[in-house]
């Protein structure tokens, strides 16, 4: 990211204190930007449409439509559009709905302004971001779920530990001189044996089995 460019965000929560705040930590970074704010899940698609903003910081608990609603239905129309869940709720259920809604990253609200900062360059830049709290609810899902051996070629490691890394298919492809369609057929593969719906939970998986580091 160059030094010039600003990243356009949303804000959609139905507390305006928090609104506000969110508001003030934005200003305290020159590349971020607020552009519109929403108490309401069903406008905040509509300010999507209108400002076409880089990142949305979305709330999971809202009156009219919830946060995974709102998500879903802004992933379906703008799916390139990075979705950033900030809650005050870390139990798994919602983890996993926010994500396989299209969230980008899961926040708590209690995370630092350095971190929220970081969250947003990352979505940004197409990179999956979790709290500590939403990876330890997407491994002890996953412990429960499977004890199965989990057996993954050795092309299949290497592309689950570039997607782990926030690494995008055609990234991951120019890496390993391979085709995108190769890349996605890999993807897919893995999600399968993984028993997992999504991306970041894949790349909770690697971090819990440590796939990142290994050489």
């Amino acid at each position: 990211m160059t030094a010039k460019e600003i990243i356009r965000v949303i804000i959609v929560d139905d507390h305006a204190i928090v609104r506000s705040g969110l508001a003030n930590f934005l200003k305290a970074f020159d590349d971020l930007a607020l552009v519109g704010e929403t108490a309401s899940g069903a406008e905040a698609v509509q300010l999507c449409e209108a400002l076409q903003p880089d990142v949305v910081m979305m709330d999971l608990v809202m009156p009219d439509m919830d946060g995974v609603e709102a998500t879903r239905a802004i992933h379906t129309h703008y799916p390139e559009l990075p979705i950033l869940i900030l809650s005050s709720f870390g139990d798994e259920e919602m983890v996993r709905e926010a994500l396989q809604a299209g969230a980008t990253g899961y926040l708590l609200k209690n995370a630092s302004i350095h971190d929220m900062a970081r969250a947003i360059r990352a979505a940004h830049a197409g990179q999956p971001t979790l709290s500590p709290e939403a990876t330890q609810a997407l491994i002890r899902a996953h412990t429960r779920e499977s004890d199965q051996i989990v057996e993954l070629k050795e092309r299949e490691l290497e592309v689950l530990k570039l997607l782990a890394k926030g690494l995008t298919n055609p990234q991951i492809a120019e890496k390993l001189s391979l085709s995108v369609s190769t890349i996605k057929f890999y993807v897919s593969s893995i999600l399968e044996k993984l028993h997992v719906d999504t991306r970041t939970e894949a790349a909770a998986w690697a971090i819990q089995h440590n796939i990142i580091g290994r050489d």
